[in-house]
This record gives C-alpha cells, sequence and structure tokens, in this order.
C-alpha cells in the first residue's frame, strides 16, 4: 500500500520553471517505479515522465523531453518533476503514480501499469 500526495503547483507565467513534489508513504518507497502524468480539461490523462526503481534509467514523451526532469531521493520517499520552459499547453493536473514488481532499471510508461495515484496538483502556465 502506498499513499502519494503531490505539491508545487501554481500559476506561472510561460517560461518560468516549476518543481513539483509527490511525497510517497504506506511502503518502501524504493520498490516502486515512478511516474508523472497530467490531465488538461475535457482531456484524456497522458504520460510526462517515468523514472526506474533504481533511478538510473528515465524517459519522457517528446512533447516534454529537453525541458523536463524526473528524478527520485529514496531519503525524503519523494519523486520530483522539474519543469523548465514552460508553454501554455503544459497547463493541467499533474499526477504522480508508483508502479512495483518490475525489474531496477525498467521504466513504465502506460497508465495501466501504475498501481498508485495521487490526488494531483494544478498548475497554470499564462500567455
Amino acid at each position: 500500500q502506498v499513499q502519494l500526495v503531490e505539491s508545487g503547483g501554481r500559476l506561472v507565467q510561460a517560461g518560468d520553471s516549476l518543481t513539483l513534489s509527490c511525497a510517497a508513504s504506506g511502503r518502501i518507497f524504493s520498490t516502486y517505479a515512478m511516474g508523472w502524468f497530467r490531465q488538461a480539461p475535457g482531456k484524456e490523462r497522458d504520460f510526462v515522465a517515468a523514472i526506474s526503481r533504481s533511478g538510473s534509467r528515465t524517459y519522457y514523451p517528446d512533447s516534454v523531453n529537453g525541458r523536463f526532469t524526473i528524478s527520485r531521493d529514496s531519503a525524503k520517499n519523494t519523486v520530483y518533476l522539474h519543469m523548465n520552459s514552460l508553454k501554455p499547453e503544459d497547463t493541467a493536473v499533474y499526477y504522480c503514480a508508483a508502479a512495483g514488481q518490475i525489474g531496477a532499471t525498467m521504466v513504465v510508461v502506460a497508465a495501466t501499469q501504475y498501481r498508485y495515484w495521487g490526488q494531483g496538483t494544478q498548475v497554470t502556465v499564462s500567455s
């Protein structure tokens, strides 16, 4: 059992940077691969970033590659999403998720493979 709580979302201007945090509790954090997803109003939930259980591998879709960075701190049971050069199209509710039972260096991209989800944090990027 894992509980995830996102924080850090706020209103920013285009071109700004912002870091989101996802604090995990209830289970040893290092046993889970982690990911970030986002969902804009009226749209489906899209993959944003993934990091392996070991932290050695990361993966990003083309829409954020080069701008976003996912990282994890096992000592703090926290995963981060650092976002640079934010665009209005990045506006969404951002969710973190945990997926276990995979290899130490594997990343998980599909939302259906994640077992636990946070309740989200709102990021709004103005023009």
